[in-house]
């Protein structure tokens, strides 16, 4: 008897990283949404490692981990992933991904999605979950397509479907559609792989073995063909349901396996048909004729088992249990599940400094290892498991949210490059900070903090991260603390209060004064009450004042505060420093034609009356004094509570007596009159009343009119 195994048996890429994943990733807290491949005993070892299977998402508890099948899950279940913290292992079939990147675009184009494939198969249900608009399924070239008519239809493929099924609806499917129609062929070309192989090994053979789970779709579709080309196709879902019995007469059988059954179920397959017939095993023992097509491989049953073997206990990131058998100079020998002793080299070993002697100690001690070579032969390093470890652990803690820091390695024109351990890291420029960054070349060699955005489901390794959401969280929280603190300062503070406050800078037009952390102005008007040109002449910066509020703009954020108001006026001291009878000094600093102001001290004038600057009539004041000349005078009247002081220049000179009288007796004869008029009442002498009023209102000081008429009179 000839036994032919399918070049494409067992297990396909994205399968075997699926399972893979979940026979090595921590079992604690781990789901897999729907059954990880359709495979009874795979299954079964899965959940004895401890990973727990759900129909339903809300079967999962926040924070735990799931791991996405290869059949792929709608959008929703990402983005409820999301939200409630799970941790995604995503081991989408690429096929599948690229077919849900299909969908997902030519819907957002407002094209119609026609999916070909078993409604309830689950790569189906998850394609729907992709498209944003309306969509439809077809199983057979029987189907209505009346529904098409009109519509721009988007064809995409159950990556698992039969090829020439697929044809036959296309080709159905475009009579019905008069508008245009967008056909991607989505099945996986190891899925058209197999297909063929299968027709071609059942043409050859008078029998065909076909091993894989009841549920499997691609199984299913391996017997359906086979079974078009050969009239006994036997359909195994492990090897005890094989019955030598059923092929013994038979010359030359075929076996094959779907892409979700594992290596080792062909293999206790072949192993019972040696084990029932001794010319099976002979005939399988010699290298087996070639077949007429190239897609068919024919190796004799030893090297069928072998390569079998190797290829389940050995494949590369691999993480084994092995058990010390002795220890060496160059390092130590293991055991892999009892068969063999491997080395692994004492680089390779996680220890600071290797010696023969500690590890003979340690014999018969299990240690976890990585295969990190399979040719030409088995390599194992237990410091890879460590760093793996370490890894991955930094990867839950970043996916969960964590803010990781890396140094930029370069850059390219879509972001900078920069490596997290063995993970590449790639920050895209809109995501290096807030607004635009033109030079991407000034980043390298600067540190970066990061945080994760995605892992790239096709690259699964690739860490895509950002560091704008921290910058622009920290600016959120910064204003939100500011604004918090500002609502509790004007809460806090009203009109009239006296506040502390540290003078932090200083301008041409006033002092910046931190008033329980919130900016105050203090403008220079408001600093003294006797003005100031610069405001160092009044506070220093650095220095604790005390200040008075004097307006609050809260929806502008906006305090004016007052150092001015807390001091003394000049006007308030003024009592203990003149009286009546005293010579003063002064500078004349205005002159109007009533008469002069002069400033005793910064903030307190006194007004001296054109009839009190000299003896003598004069026609206007300046024709004696001037501006900024300085005199010594005589307070005739002074009222602090007005704020007035009347001075006098003739009262320190000696009047001209001689010549008075003489001029009053010269004008005796003419009823006592002076020459130029009424000397005692004469408003061109002593300036209007509307001037007396203007110094009156204007707060200057000085006497009244009627006092000034009064005591000339007197005279």
């Amino acid at each position: 008897m000839q036994v032919l195994v399918a070049k494409s048996c067992g297990f396909c890429v994205g399968v075997k990283h699926a399972v893979d994943t979940a026979m090595s990733i921590p079992a604690e807290n781990a789901y897999v949404l729907g059954e990880l491949i359709h495979n009874g005993e795979v299954v079964k070892k899965i959940s004895e490692r401890g990973i727990v299977t759900v129909t339903e998402l809300s079967g999962v508890p926040d924070g735990a981990t799931l791991i996405v099948r290869s059949h792929g899950v709608g959008l929703s279940i990402y983005k409820e992933c999301e939200e409630r913290k799970i941790r995604i292992i995503d081991c989408t079939c690429s096929f599948v991904h690229r077919t849900q990147e299909i969908v997902e675009r030519k819907s957002a184009e407002g094209k119609t999605v026609v999916i070909i494939g078993h409604r309830e198969h689950p790569e189906v249900q998850g394609l729907i979950g992709w498209c944003l608009g309306k969509s439809y399924v077809f199983s057979s070239e029987e189907d209505d397509f009346s529904v098409l008519r009109g519509k721009s239809v988007a064809v995409v493929a159950q990556t698992t479907f039969s090829e020439e099924r697929f044809l036959k609806i296309t080709e159905n499917l475009q009579k019905e559609c008069l508008k245009s129609v967008e056909i991607f062929k989505t099945i996986c070309y190891t899925t058209v792989c197999r297909q063929k192989e299968a027709e071609e090994l059942a043409r050859i053979s008078d029998a065909v073995l076909v091993i894989g789970g009841r549920n499997s779709s691609n199984t299913d579709k391996l017997r359906e063909i086979a079974s078009a080309h050969c009239k006994c196709v036997i359909r195994l879902e492990r090897a005890d349901d094989f019955k030598y019995e059923k092929i013994k007469f038979f010359k030359r059988v075929g076996v094959i396996a779907g892409a979700s059954t594992p290596d080792w179920q062909t293999q206790e397959v072949l192993c019972k048909m040696a084990e029932n017939n001794a010319e099976v095993r002979k005939a399988t023992e010699e290298v087996v004729e070639k077949t007429a097509t190239e897609s068919v491989a024919t190796p004799t049953m030893a090297e069928v088992v072998e390569d079998i073997d190797r290829e389940v206990r050995y494949r590369k990131g691999q993480i084994l249990s092995v058990k010390i058998v002795s220890a060496r100079d160059e390092g130590i020998y293991v055991s892999v599940s009892g068969k063999g002793e491997i080395l692994i080299d004492k680089a390779d070993l996680d220890c600071d400094e290797y010696t023969r002697e500690k590890y003979a100690n340690r014999v018969e001690e299990n240690i976890e290892t990585m295969v990190v070579e399979t040719a030409p032969k088995v390599k194992l390093s237990e410091k890879a498991v460590k760093k793996v470890k370490e890894e991955e652990a930094l990867l839950k803690d970043i996916e969960a949210g964590k803010e990781f820091t890396v140094t930029c390695t370069g850059f390219n024109k879509g972001g900078l490059t920069a490596e997290l351990g063995t993970y590449p890291v790639f920050v895209p420029a809109r995501e290096i900070r807030e607004g635009y960054v033109r030079e991407l070349d000034k980043f390298t060699g600067k540190k970066l903090r990061l945080k994760l955005i995605e892992i790239r489901r096709e690259r699964r390794k690739e860490i895509i991260a950002s560091q704008r959401v921290i910058l622009e969280a920290e600016r959120i929280a910064r204003e939100a603390a500011k604004a918090e603190k500002d609502n509790a300062f004007f809460d806090s503070i009203q009109v009239g209060d006296v506040v502390e406050g540290k003078v932090e800078r200083t301008t041409s037009f006033g002092a910046f004064v931190s008033v329980g952390g919130f900016d105050c102005l203090a403008h220079i008007s408001d600093l003294s009450w006797t003005g100031v040109k610069e405001v160092k002449d009044v506070l220093e910066i650095g220095k604790h004042y005390e200040f008075k509020v004097l307006r609050i703009d809260r929806e502008n954020k906006k305090v004016s505060i007052g150092y001015k108001q807390l001091q003394p006026q000049p006007w308030d001291l003024a009592a203990d420093k003149y009286a009546e009878g005293d010579v003063v000094h002064g500078k004349v600093v205005r002159i109007v034609p009533f008469g002069a102001f002069v400033e005793l001290e910064k903030g307190i004038d006194g007004l001296v009356h054109v009839s009190q600057i000299s003896h003598e009539w004069l026609e206007n004041p300046t024709s004696v004094l001037s501006i900024g000349q300085e005199i010594d005078a005589q307070i005739l009247a002074f009222n602090p509570d007005e704020r007035k002081i009347t001075l006098s220049i003739k009262a320190l000179q000696t009047p001209p007596e001689v010549e008075y009288i003489q001029e009053r007796s010269e004008n005796a004869g003419k009823g006592g009159k002076k020459k130029g008029g009424k000397r005692g009442g004469s408003h061109s002498e002593y300036g209007s009343e509307e001037d007396f009023r203007e110094w009156s209102e204007g707060g200057f000081g000085g006497a009244s009119i009627a006092e000034l008429l009064g005591s000339d009179e007197n005279k």
